[in-house]
């Protein structure tokens, strides 16, 4: 469907002409027989390119009835396209590069170049860039050019497959230029089917003339068959990824009944920190209170709080501004003092427990470094401490000055 232009905008005109204007059959000088217009979006704004068309004037000539077009008008657009070179590289290097979406690439053409494009047209340019791409990748010559100084080529497929039921596309890569070389459609994980799909990266080699060293790939029965035959002398490597998945499945499993049962066995952290709480209201609700001196005029006015509030306020003033009791089952929610109140040992219980708990709560790891490990390592850390501080208090350790 031809692009509907608004009414009333106003276009940049562009006039092309044939760079060559003798006839190739009879070399006569050829004339301008017809103009074609074109209407495109580019980055500058709406364009009009006007094509002077071109044929032979002698009626005997067998070029009798052809017509010739500048050959600069494809380097500003492709026939019947809306948009120039420059708005598909745009749209291209942002959706590929950067990852924009085709609501977010529609609405920056928008509001920075003015370019009126609905998504499905964007989307229908997009599958352009995407075919063109692809080719100039996959083309002899560049390819050639591109690994002339590689000896040995490393390959690697695997498949990917979006949800259950869909159809498997499987890539075949080459790891030592990092280019994808092609993917195939599968509906069957057959060998057969893979072996075409190997083969064909085989065809690749060929045409390179360079030797396949090594292929990776998962353990995939037909993975193996159709690679050993038709690579039979390739050695054959697996993929470290996909071994690290599968040896971490068990090793998770061990790490997190290890974690469960550290859990267990270390209870009690919320009792303790509620009992160094209480200590605390009992001691400023004990504490008497100071005299009053005389106001003073830069001085906020005092408001007396009630009795029955008075340890209720307190507590509040120990949990800090705006925190409640709750926050003591988190790692962050350590008990404030108030500042008149020396109470060195309840800062010192607290703060163990929240060390314990942070290292409970750490699920941060993966096979190679297991969480459970690393709990186990920190609540050793927290044990020693606690022997170091015990024996100091006993005499036992000599204290540093």
């Amino acid at each position: 469907m031809a692009y509907r232009w608004p009414a009333g905008t106003v276009f940049t005109r562009i006039d092309l002409d044939v760079e060559e204007r003798s006839c190739p059959i009879c070399d006569r000088t050829m004339h301008v027989c017809d103009h074609r217009y074109h209407h495109l979006w580019t980055l500058a704004g709406p364009t009009q390119v006007v094509n002077r068309l071109v044929r032979c004037p002698d009626p005997t000539c067998d070029s009798r009835g052809q017509t010739f077009s500048p050959e600069a008008a494809l380097s500003i657009s492709m026939p019947r396209w809306c948009m120039g070179w420059d708005v598909l590289c745009w749209l291209g290097h942002r959706r590929f590069a950067r990852h924009w979406s085709v609501p977010q690439l529609r609405a920056e053409l928008q509001d920075t170049y003015h370019i009126w494009l609905s998504d499905d047209a964007l989307a229908s340019y997009l599958g352009h860039y995407q075919t063109m791409l692809a080719a100039r990748q996959q083309d002899p010559e560049r390819l050639a050019d591109d690994y002339r100084d590689i000896a040995s080529l490393v390959l690697t497929i695997d498949g990917l497959q979006p949800e259950k039921g869909h159809e498997t596309l499987y890539v075949v890569r080459e790891l030592r230029r990092k280019r994808v070389w092609f993917a195939e459609p599968l509906l069957s994980s057959a060998t057969e089917e893979v072996r075409r799909v190997i083969a064909l990266a085989r065809q690749w080699a060929e045409r390179l003339a360079k030797p396949v060293g090594v292929w990776m790939s998962d353990k995939q029965d037909a993975f193996v068959q159709a690679i050993g035959t038709e690579f039979p002398t390739t050695p054959h490597r697996y993929c470290h990824n996909h071994f690290l998945r599968d040896v971490a499945k068990p090793v998770l499993e061990l790490d997190s009944q290890s974690k469960v049962k550290m859990r267990s066995k270390v209870r009690g952290l919320r009792t303790i920190e509620r009992r160094v709480l209480e200590d605390r209201r009992h001691t400023v609700a004990l504490e008497p209170a100071p005299a009053p001196g005389p106001p003073q005029a830069d001085e906020t006015p005092r408001v007396d709080i009630p009795e029955a509030a008075a340890p209720e306020a307190w507590a509040r003033r120990d949990l800090g501004v705006g925190q409640t009791a709750n926050a003591l089952d988190t790692t962050a929610g350590v008990v404030t003092a108030d500042p008149d109140v020396t109470d060195e040992a309840g800062g010192v219980v607290v703060g163990y427990c929240a060390a314990v708990r942070g290292s409970l709560n750490d699920d941060q790891g993966g096979p190679l470094h297991p969480p459970g490990v690393r709990m186990r390592e920190a609540l050793q850390e927290v044990h020693a401490s606690l022997e170091r501080n015990l024996q100091a208090q006993k005499g036992g350790v000599p204290s540093r000055g």
